[in-house]
């Protein structure tokens, strides 16, 4: 009985210990899921200096490529490339950028991780479903559910720039007290400061419009009312009756003279 108590105490102890080798690999990035190419991205479109690392390598990528989870998207002075994954959605990648394509599987949710660069991102919508996803960056978490919008990141001190085009997305700081997100919506925009928290950083583009045109609107009057006093649109002086000059209307010519009948002949 011994012995046999004792094979099932090892097998359990191997089992245990397998189990925690896996879970420890999948954790640490050393092991993908079996579906994992389900979940890769391909180049659908591209142009300049486009590169993936591999083996800290870079390898070019050209339209129908495919990159994998954790792979290193690296572009030039140059470069550009649109990538679309199975469910539609895709991000642009925009020149000079750093992004790591799913740095977390299997938590698929994490769609990208922009390091430094511009990214702009489009969540496929499923209908009605909400498909949520999140992207980060080393000072922000933004959480979409289907939208479009651009990713910044500055490559001097990692402050992040959301814009939103379309949807809805609800942003976080990554390194300070998070809290309650800050919700943005079409038009929106928000600066993320790596020391500086989220309350005073919304700016709303429909606002700078606004204001914008509402300062154009301010400068013509000004310089119309600013005009010397008589002059015309058509160059002519305005005076107290109307406009004179090209303006004016033509005066009718004067009538002739009257025609005399002339004298009769005198008399013999």
């Amino acid at each position: 009985m011994a012995p046999a108590i004792a094979i099932r105490g090892l097998r359990l102890s191997l089992l245990a210990t397998a189990v925690a080798f896996v879970c420890s690999s999948i954790a640490s990035g050393q092991m993908l899921p079996s579906d994992a190419a389900n979940y890769a991205a391909k180049v659908i479109t591209q142009s300049g200096q486009v590169s993936v690392l591999k083996d800290s390598q870079p390898w070019a990528l050209s339209i129908g490529d495919s990159v994998q989870a954790r792979d290193l998207i690296i572009t030039g002075p140059d470069g550009h490339a649109i990538l679309q994954v199975s469910d539609g959605s895709t991000f642009e990648v925009y020149p000079n950028a750093r992004v790591v394509f799913r740095k977390n599987p299997p938590n698929w949710k994490d769609f990208v991780d922009v390091l430094v660069g511009r990214v702009r991102v489009h969540i496929q919508h499923y209908g009605t479903v909400p498909n949520p996803n999140r992207v980060l960056t080393p000072t922000a978490v933004i959480s979409v559910r289907g939208t479009t919008f651009d990713v910044s990141v500055d490559d001097d001190d990692e402050t992040t720039l959301v814009e939103v085009e379309e949807g809805v997305v609800d942003v976080q700081h990554a390194l300070l007290p998070r809290g309650e997100p800050k919700v943005l919506h079409t038009g929106d925009t928000l600066k993320v400061y790596r020391s500086e928290p989220l309350e005073a950083s919304l700016i709303d583009k429909g606002t700078i419009a606004r204001q914008v045109l509402r300062s154009m609107v301010d400068a013509i009057n000004t310089v119309v009312t600013r005009m010397p006093r008589g002059i015309g649109s058509n160059g002519g002086v305005l005076g107290a009756g109307g406009a004179v000059g090209d303006t004016q209307k033509v005066p009718p010519p004067p009538p002739p003279p009257p025609t005399t009948a002339p004298a009769p002949p005198p008399a013999l």
